[in-house]
């Protein structure tokens, strides 16, 4: 048998392989995707928040990481997990909308984050909904968060 532990090793790289944080705007409102941090990742991470001026990181998955320090630096946690590969539950967007409402009717100038495990599935489809509410249709919103 043939085993080649170079190309086992290329193909873990690449499952590794997350896309950068994506900000997204459209009427003023402004939204950054990424994937979850963790403990490891979490000052780093928050530079990264930093830069986009976000008050708020809302967390579509299980909670893997403690949010003392994203505390510390005056930025809310919001719980809003939902299933992968499943549509978030109609009580999940409401309260989406509700966090929405709240930070940007507070601070006008802000970004709020939300990330899944990835940052590729409901992270997206979170941000996806609040694009539809602001008024655009489903194709565009979509075609918007690819850019």
């Amino acid at each position: 048998m043939n085993q080649n532990p170079a190309g086992a090793a290329s193909v873990m790289r690449q499952k590794d392989i997350r896309p950068a944080p994506a900000e997204i705007e459209y009427k003023g409102f402004k939204f950054l995707i990424t994937d979850r941090p963790s403990d490891q990742t979490i000052n780093a991470y928050i530079q990264e928040l930093k830069k986009h001026n976000v008050t708020c990181v809302v967390r579509v998955c299980e909670p893997s990481y403690k949010t003392d320090e994203l505390t510390k630096e005056s930025i809310e946690v919001h719980d809003l997990g939902y299933d992968d590969g499943t549509f978030p539950p109609h009580k999940i967007v409401e309260e989406w909308f509700k966090v929405l409402k709240k930070q940007f009717n507070e601070n006008p100038d802000c970004c709020v984050a939300v990330h899944c495990v990835a940052g590729l599935g409901r992270a997206p489809v979170m941000v996806a909904l609040a694009l539809i509410e602001l008024g655009l249709k489903y194709e565009e919103a979509v075609e918007l968060i690819r850019e």
